[in-house]
């Protein structure tokens, strides 16, 4: 329940109905004459926020820089237009807010009651002091809120939000070097072997010959040697890349959420 301490956080709130929906922003609070109570709050609607319509904000519950109202914005907006131009409503005007919204005052208190159907009709007798506008600021938390015969609670649970980070999970560097071998080849090679001929002499050949004589002949023998030369040459490229590889990990964190139990005051509670 909204009431003086409040006052100064409420102006330029934003205003918000029972269903969540933005109503607008609160251009000035009306107080109670005599006791000082908030009790309507001058918004501003529409596209520009160039209209003004009167939101009853008793029952209302401030929470991070907005009020949230126990009425709906329709309601807003087809209630009566008042003529405040003197900084007071008078007490016709305020039982036209009572009769729209489906309230009644209490008398000298301020406080407003919901009403149902035929019933509004014979308790909207009573009037409410008259009230006057303040252009205070206003701020507060409510945890619950009452409107009426109804209470509630907002209960809040934690999520979990995994996102993905990228950190460095190693390096791989390729390092060259040379190490020494032994090769085995095998190379054909030629060599010249000397073979003795003997055959007979025949006609004129018989007498180019020196008779015993000392005589000689010679002849030269060849053979092949292997040669080992060494030449450099490129034999393949080695070189590194990535691969991005996705895999499905499992993630566990613990999370808190709230639960609400309902205890009674008028039975006596049964143990088991």
């Amino acid at each position: 329940m909204i009431d003086q301490t409040h006052v100064e956080a409420l102006y330029d709130c934003d205003v918000i109905d029972n269903k969540g929906e933005k109503i607008g922003s609160v251009k000035r609070v009306w107080l109670e004459d005599g006791t000082g109570k908030p009790m309507w709050a001058e918004v501003h609607t529409g596209l520009f926020g160039m209209k003004e319509h009167f939101v009853p904000i008793q029952q209302g519950q401030v929470a991070g820089g907005a009020i949230t109202v126990p009425v709906s914005k329709e309601q807003v907006k087809d209630s009566p237009s008042m003529n405040t131009s003197d900084d007071h409503m008078s007490d016709t005007e305020q039982e036209a807010l009572y009769r729209h919204y489906g309230m009644i005052p209490q008398a000298k208190t301020g406080d407003h009651d919901r009403l149902d159907g035929k019933q509004a009709a014979g308790q909207r007798g009573r009037q409410a002091t008259g009230q006057q506008a303040t252009g205070q600021r206003a701020t507060g938390q409510h945890a619950q809120r009452e409107a009426g015969d109804a209470a509630e609670v907002t209960l809040s649970e934690e999520k979990l939000d995994v996102g993905t980070r990228q950190v460095e999970s190693g390096r791989v560097r390729l390092v060259k070097h040379t190490v020494t071998e032994q090769r085995n080849i095998t190379v054909p090679v030629t060599h010249e072997e000397v073979r003795v001929v003997r055959e007979p002499v025949q006609g004129d050949a018989a007498r180019t010959g020196k008779a015993f004589a000392d005589e000689q002949a010679e002849m030269t023998l060849h053979r092949e040697e292997p040669v080992v030369q060494k030449r450099t040459e490129a034999t393949e490229r080695v070189r590194l890349e990535k691969d991005a590889v996705t895999e499905q990990k499992d993630i566990k964190g613990e999370v808190r959420k709230e639960r609400v139990e309902v205890e009674r005051d008028d039975e006596p509670r049964s143990r088991r």
